[in-house]
């Protein structure tokens, strides 16, 4: 089943979600630092679940979370995309980088890259990003990204958070 697109940047290649990403999201959702602001860490049953989502959500919609690996040496750094989830009320730019990857513009690199081809292929937009109050690192990806913090937003299970809207391109 072909699920989305390869995109390649200047330094990374964004590939659709397959069953060998699986280890390495299982050491991510291990991880209590890498996932604080994702509800905290989690088993390879939820990791197996989410891998399956993920994939879902590509089919169901036509669009979801790239794996984003590293031009040349293929290692895969975390995930990016556009997400909209049921209890969401609009579409959602998210990313997440593995521990190592931060620190190099990846996440940035790679969510305009999602984003900009999502506007493409949908029109839709412009997209928001939801960010818990404390992730100073996500809200400094966002800024890079030209959004604009919009309003506080917490959600039905309580956790605080900001909306940030991004720009859509124009042209």
């Amino acid at each position: 089943m072909h699920l989305g697109p390869t995109i390649i940047t200047d330094r990374l290649a964004l590939r659709p979600p397959r069953e060998a990403d699986f280890e390495a999201l299982c050491a991510f959702a291990r991880s209590e630092e890498r996932t604080r602001f994702l509800g905290g860490p989690s088993d390879a049953n939820a990791q197996w679940r989410m891998l399956l989502a993920d994939i879902g959500h590509w089919a169901l919609r036509g669009y979801g979370f790239f794996s984003i690996e590293r031009m040349g040496s293929g290692e895969f750094v975390g995930r990016a995309g556009v997400i909209f989830h049921h209890h969401n009320d609009e579409p959602e730019l998210a990313w997440h980088l593995f521990e190592g990857f931060e620190g190099h513009g990846y996440a940035s690199e790679a969510a305009a890259a999602a984003r900009d081809w999502y506007y493409a292929q949908t029109g839709n937009g412009p997209l928001m990003s939801w960010i818990n109050v404390g992730n100073v690192a996500s809200q400094a990806v966002a800024r890079r990204l030209g959004a604009t913090f919009e309003r506080a937003h917490t959600t039905g299970s309580g956790h605080e958070g900001q909306i940030w809207r991004h720009a859509k391109a124009i042209g």
